[in-house]
């Protein structure tokens, strides 16, 4: 028997999930290989009997965090799917602003409909046994860590910054541009993407696994940030993580 696949949401923007669909010509591989029973976004069928959940988006209100107990529950596997379910992505933002001032912000007249609590990231809630990272992530990467998965293999992504990535693309470093960057301690892996195209590097795919923080935040500050410019950089994506510090 196939696996059985189901992909699920909750507060993002489901641009993952798009990348999960747009995998075009490749998901004919991946459809020969599993029984995909859950996907809002390809399907009108729902079934629950699934073993590989991939989940997209952060957590954002009381009634997700049962939802997603309940996923947990059925799921064997369960992959956080993008920025918003690995790290809590941009939605963390909130977390530093006046709770009920933001709900009032976006919902206007109707805001007592809606309730709201602090953003966190899936493993905030549940365990969580592997993400994809990226914002939004890479469909390489996800038929590569689908695959592992299928095959039982424990999917690996790489333990180096971004950096790495940019001298083999042979760019020219953000900082002798005069911007500020988070490749020195973001996980390489999105082929260098924002600054290959002029852009700095916003960190969406997390920190590497050891990453020498304090001597990245002395170079931002060398490069004119004060402590509250370093700190919204890494808030952008990293925000839950310095609320769990």
């Amino acid at each position: 028997m196939k696996p059985k696949i189901a992909v699920f949401e909750f507060s993002s923007c489901e641009g993952c999930q798009l990348m999960f669909a747009n995998l075009e010509a490749e998901i004919l591989e991946v459809l020969g290989a599993v029984e995909i029973v859950n996907f809002r976004e390809i399907m009108t069928e729902k079934g629950d009997d699934y073993q590989i959940a991939f989940v997209e988006g952060a957590i954002t209100q009381e009634s997700e965090i049962e939802r997603l107990k309940k996923i947990r529950e059925q799921a064997k596997v369960l992959v956080a799917l993008g920025a918003c379910a690995h790290l809590g992505g941009v939605n963390c933002m909130k977390n530093y602003q006046d709770q009920e001032e933001v709900r009032r912000y976006v919902y206007k007249e109707r805001a007592e409909w809606f309730d709201t609590i602090p953003a966190r990231p899936l493993s905030a809630v549940v365990p969580v046994d592997y993400a994809v990272p990226g914002c939004p992530i890479d469909k390489k990467e996800l038929l590569e860590v689908t695959k592992s998965l299928l095959l039982g293999k424990k999917p690996s992504l790489p333990d180096y910054p971004v950096c790495v990535e940019c001298k083999m693309a042979e760019n020219i470093c953000v900082f002798d541009k005069g911007m500020t960057c988070l490749g020195p301690v973001t996980r390489a892996g999105c082929a260098t993407i924002c600054p290959t195209f002029g852009n700095k590097c916003e960190g969406c795919r997390g920190l590497v696994d050891n990453p020498n923080v304090n001597s990245h935040k002395q170079v931002l500050q060398e490069h004119g940030l004060s402590v509250q410019g370093i700190l919204n950089s890494f808030r952008m994506f990293e925000g839950y993580l310095e609320v769990a510090k």
